[in-house]
Parts: C-alpha cells; sequence; structure tokens
C-alpha cells in the first residue's frame, strides 16, 4: 500500500525542471523530510546503462522510435519496482525528473507513435504507480532551447541526442503536455515557467500546500 507522495516534475528541455526539483528537495529536508529525488531515464543500475544507449551512444542515431519507447519504458519498469514503489511503501516522497507522461509526449505525440500502443505499455510498465501530481514546467519552445544552448557543457562531453531535434519536435511536445494536463486536470498543473526561479517555486510550493497537508510541517 502506498504511504509516501510520488511528485512529478515534466516539461521540455530547458524548463528548469532540475533547478525546480533541487529547490523542493532543500525544502523538504528543512522540514524533516528525506526525499527520494530520482531522474528518468535512469535511477538505477540498469536504468543509467540505458540512459547512456538513449541519450549518448553513437550508435543511437540509428534508433528507432519504437525502439526508443521500450527502452524508456524499460528503464522505467525497473524503476518503479527497485526504487519508487519501495520508497513509496515506506511513507517517502519520492520526486521524479520525468516519468509516464514524457513518453505520452515524447513518443506517443513528437514521434507520431499510435497514442493507444504507447498508454499500453506506459501502463504495463508502471502498474498502479502514478503520481500524486505532476507539474507540467511550461514555456515557449524557442526559448527554452535557448536555455538549453547556454548551459555550460564540459569539455568533450557526449552531445545529448534528445537535444539535438528541431524545434518543431520541441514545439510538439509542448503542444503536447498542454493538451495532456488538460485531460488531467486533477493531476497536472501547469506552470509558468519563463518567470524567475523564485516565482516558479512560490507557485510550486503553494500547490503542494494545497494538494499536500502537512507536507512542510
Amino acid at each position: 500500500m502506498q504511504r509516501g507522495i510520488f511528485i512529478t516534475f515534466e516539461g521540455s528541455e530547458g524548463c528548469g525542471k532540475s533547478t525546480q526539483i533541487a529547490r523542493l528537495a532543500e525544502k523538504l529536508q528543512q522540514a524533516g523530510k528525506h526525499p527520494v529525488v530520482i531522474r528518468e531515464p535512469g535511477g538505477t543500475g540498469v536504468g543509467e546503462q540505458i540512459r547512456h544507449i538513449l541519450k549518448y551512444s553513437k550508435q543511437s542515431s540509428a534508433m528507432t522510435p519504437e525502439a526508443e519507447l521500450l527502452l524508456f519504458t524499460a528503464s522505467r519498469a525497473q524503476l518503479v519496482r527497485e526504487v519508487i514503489q519501495p520508497a513509496l511503501e515506506e511513507g517517502s516522497v519520492v520526486i521524479s525528473d520525468r516519468f509516464m507522461d514524457s513518453t505520452t509526449v515524447y513518443q506517443g505525440v513528437a514521434r507520431k507513435i499510435d497514442a493507444a500502443a504507447v498508454a499500453d505499455i506506459n501502463a504495463f510498465a508502471v502498474g498502479s504507480c502514478v503520481p500524486n501530481i505532476t507539474f507540467v514546467m511550461d514555456m515557449d519552445a524557442g526559448a527554452a532551447f535557448q536555455r538549453v544552448l547556454r548551459r555550460p557543457r564540459p569539455v568533450n562531453a557526449p552531445q545529448d541526442r534528445m537535444e539535438q531535434e528541431p524545434l518543431s519536435f520541441y514545439e510538439a511536445v509542448r503542444a503536447g503536455y498542454l493538451k495532456l494536463a488538460k485531460e488531467n486536470p486533477g493531476r497536472m498543473m501547469v506552470i509558468d515557467a519563463s518567470r524567475s526561479p523564485d516565482e516558479v517555486q512560490a507557485d510550486i510550493l503553494k500547490t503542494l500546500n494545497q494538494h499536500c497537508h502537512g507536507l512542510f510541517v
């Protein structure tokens, strides 16, 4: 039985998910909570190997959308059973940088894989493990992509395959998230991510206080 709280952050590249996840984790630590912070793909030994294949392997340029879909969900299936479910059963707060909604949008919408097939595969991977609340970090796709280009990158660091998509891909991702949020208003909260980090954080904390009473006590 789930006793903890499962919070996920979604959005296109460059929308500020990592910054807000770090800030939220710090707030929870200050409140005496010890959140479990994870990322997708990855978060387990198996998942990190899959992450490398998906994002950095030289051979991944030939990857088909269908193979990409199955690799993302394979990593997720491992993460759910190895990390997320045990943590929730212990009563922990779990914060994930991406989860099942990324597959619905990136592979189902932007990659144009059949939506019903994506939903079935997603459901098989996560089982009954669905987030309590999902923050969709929304901003103009072009502005978000400029943020990605300005990120400091270590010398000789491999290029992230997902960051090499054209702007039209990210525009489709944004539209997909907004549509999905409209279809799931009880779980998915759209946050204007174009504002300052402090303003964005204030919205997130306010929403969590409304939906998860006592979380910061």
